[in-house]
């Protein structure tokens, strides 16, 4: 495949545009995505190429976003709703937990509901405590929905794609941090599949499982440990969280006999104890020759302040400093 480099913006762009190309049934809605192309620029001319009718803008409800995404979804369109902040998916809870996670199940399989709720998630651009958390444990927690939080901008299109065209409920988490980072992706289309993670790098000596801004943090800690010829570090990318690719994880446990688990969630209730779960229950267990390691974001509102914003949620440093104790 040929390949250009473009960011993560564009690359969710792309996807959301070749999709709406490809089915009629398919249309965009959220606040401010039409003439002014979305809080973070990612909808950027597509109100010019697909017209009002098929990238709305809402008003200032999520309750109504996510509620009219449901219906349309259970009625035969397939919506993308964009929630300009993640922690205002809240708002909208019960139409996505309780409405479009339990309709498939409770009409016994004859009702489906194919959205995608987008939204950007996670710290670092200084939008303080209520625009700033990482709350992917609340929706990995709600049976029927599907949870993706992509790393890199060939993930981001090839998996957001896939959710698209999924029958069930998919939340799509994209860090803030990510949206101008640049990466190679195909000129040719293509699809990832949901549910299947990824080895982002090969090693040894120990499993870190990331997800999200902090998969490129790790690997720079991994990189720089490897030409220290400190240690060589597994890093896995579960890509999709729900359902989860445990495979990957426990065969990699086998063959290192560490875990460490990074996410920028606070640490309490963080979904890295459901993957630490995951490993203590299955036969990686008995390869291990050190506790699981949790490295998490502290349990406090992400601050304002852009120093304390930076420490509140796991550093180079910090990483690097665990993976040091871990390995003595």
């Amino acid at each position: 495949m040929s390949q250009r480099e473009i960011t993560y913006a564009k690359a969710i762009n792309e996807a959301m545009s070749e999709e709406m190309r490809r089915d009629k049934e398919i249309f965009f809605m959220g606040e401010d995505i039409g003439i002014y192309g979305g809080a973070f620029g990612v909808s950027v001319g597509m109100i010019e190429e697909f017209g009002e009718t098929r990238v709305r803008d809402t008003p200032i409800s999520e309750a109504a976003i996510i509620g009219a995404a449901a219906g349309a979804a259970a009625t035969g369109s397939r919506p993308i709703a964009e929630i300009q902040f993640s922690d205002f998916i809240s708002i909208g809870i019960d139409q996505l937990g309780n409405q479009a996670a339990k309709m498939r199940y409770m009409f016994g399989g004859r009702a489906q509901v194919p959205m995608v709720v987008r939204a950007p998630i996670g710290s670092g651009t200084g939008a303080a405590a209520q625009h700033s958390q990482s709350q992917e444990a609340w929706y990995c927690h709600i049976p029927g929905l599907k949870v993706v939080t992509p790393s890199t901008p060939y993930d981001a299109k090839g998996l957001l794609k896939s959710a698209i065209r999924d029958n069930n409920p998919v939340v799509f988490l994209e860090q803030k941090l990510l949206y101008r980072k640049k990466g190679l992706v195909p000129d040719e289309e293509y699809t990832i599949p949901l549910c299947k993670g990824e080895i982002k790098r090969e090693g040894t000596d120990l499993s870190i499982i990331s997800w999200g801004r902090m998969v490129p943090m790790v690997l720079e800690v991994a990189e720089k440990l490897a030409k220290e010829k400190k240690c060589e570090i597994e890093v896995i990318d579960p890509r999709t969280l729900m359902p989860l690719d445990k495979q990957i994880i426990i065969d990699s446990v086998k063959k290192t006999g560490k875990a460490m688990i990074v996410h920028e969630a606070v640490l309490t209730g963080g979904y890295g104890g459901e993957i630490a779960a995951v490993i203590a229950d299955s036969e990686a267990f008995f390869h291990l020759d050190a506790p699981i390691r949790r490295v998490g974001g502290f349990d406090v509102p992400i601050p304002y302040n852009p120093e304390l914003e930076r420490n509140a949620v796991p550093t180079p440093e910090r990483i690097e400093a665990n993976i040091r104790e871990l390995l003595q």
